[in-house]
Formats: C-alpha cells, sequence, structure tokens
C-alpha cells in the first residue's frame, strides 16, 4: 500500500526490481528502499534543508524524491545503470511538475567511485550496493573531501553487511550514533535496520 501511496504521491514510478543485474561481483542489483523503511529512519532521523545528500546507488532515485518532499534538501543519486538512471531523469521530470524544487535533485550516470565529492556534500547513503572494496574507495574519496572542506559527515547504511561495519568502526575514525530497528522484520532478519555512522569535525 506504502509503495503505491507514496509513489502517486510524489508523481513518480519506482517500484520493481533490476532484471539485467551488473555482471561484476562488484555491484548489486536495484532494489529499492522500502518505503516503510524510509518513514521509520526519518522519524528517528532528521535532515535538514542545508543538508547535502548523495545516495550511492540511487536506482530510480525513490530516496532523492522522499527526502526533498519532506525536507527541501539537496539531494544527488549516483547510478551506474544507464537504463536506471534514464528512470530517475524521468521521474524528475514528473515530480517537478507537482512540486517545487526538482533543480534541488541531481542524477549522475557513473561508477559510484568515480563520482566526486562535492564541498558542501555531508550525509551519504547506502543501501548495500557494492561490496566492500568499493565502498571502502567512497569512504577514502569522502575522507579526501573532507580534508579539503571541513565538515561533520553521516553514512546512513540500510540492511548492513558486516564488511562495511568492520571497516568503518576499525579502519576509519567514523563512530556508530544510531540503531534503528525495523519494526516486525528486524526480528525475522536482524539486517533489517538502518545503522548511522558519523565523523565530527
Amino acid at each position: 500500500m506504502k509503495e503505491h501511496y507514496y509513489d502517486k504521491l510524489l508523481n513518480i514510478k519506482t517500484g520493481g526490481y533490476q532484471k539485467d543485474v551488473h555482471k561484476s561481483l562488484h555491484y548489486h542489483r536495484y532494489e529499492p528502499t522500502p518505503y516503510s523503511a524510509l518513514e521509520e529512519l526519518f522519524r528517528l532521523y532528521e535532515l535538514e534543508s542545508c543538508d547535502h545528500i548523495v545516495d550511492f546507488g540511487c536506482g530510480k532515485g525513490r530516496l532523492n524524491f522522499f527526502i526533498h518532499y519532506f525536507f527541501h534538501s539537496s539531494v544527488v543519486g549516483v547510478e551506474m545503470n544507464e537504463l536506471l538512471f534514464k528512470e530517475a531523469v524521468g521521474n524528475r521530470k514528473s515530480y517537478g511538475k507537482k512540486h517545487k524544487g526538482s533543480e534541488h535533485i541531481h542524477f549522475v550516470c557513473c561508477l559510484a567511485e568515480e563520482y566526486q565529492i562535492g564541498p558542501l556534500e555531508n550525509r551519504f547513503y547506502f543501501f548495500n550496493p557494492f561490496s566492500i572494496q568499493v565502498f571502502r574507495t567512497i569512504v577514502n574519496n569522502i575522507l579526501r573531501s573532507v580534508e579539503e572542506k571541513e565538515r561533520g559527515i553521516d553514512l546512513v547504511l540500510y540492511y548492513p553487511s558486516e564488511d562495511y561495519i568492520y571497516f568503518l568502526e576499525n579502519q576509519t575514525a567514523f563512530e556508530m550514533i544510531m540503531e534503528i530497528k525495523l519494526p516486525h522484520v528486524y526480528e525475522h532478519n536482524p539486517n533489517e535496520r538502518f545503522l548511522i555512522y558519523r565523523l565530527e569535525y
């Protein structure tokens, strides 16, 4: 029900799964974060309109439009699959017909590890989209960006892999500030949770 409700509210189409899975083992197939999970995340973790969010492996852009609609933050979606990227761009046009501010929503078609981190970007979202090797490269890109422009950084992980967690807690200065377990599903699947890691400056 919520999938249909929010897609209609936002005037977008983000359902379904990726059928043409990338041949590399480093990249996982597209699967949108359930709207019920986003509701729970943002019930407890708030964004500001001044935040700049990057969604790695954004697919059709569901998170981007949800965040912009409720928080008016600037959002960038990074997607390597050209077909999904085109659907995200199409959703941006649809969203803009009903809602103001679509110029603050951007999509980039490139490999996640090749994305150039902007100096204002301070919140980064990951739905376990790729291998630890790629994740490590992206986090290092973020850290280099922080060296050039100091700012606080949050990493939001949904369905976090043990590899991601081990790397952040043992090889970086990020500290976990919040765990959000999804009601009714966490007890059956402990991966159904969000972990939020913060780097203070």
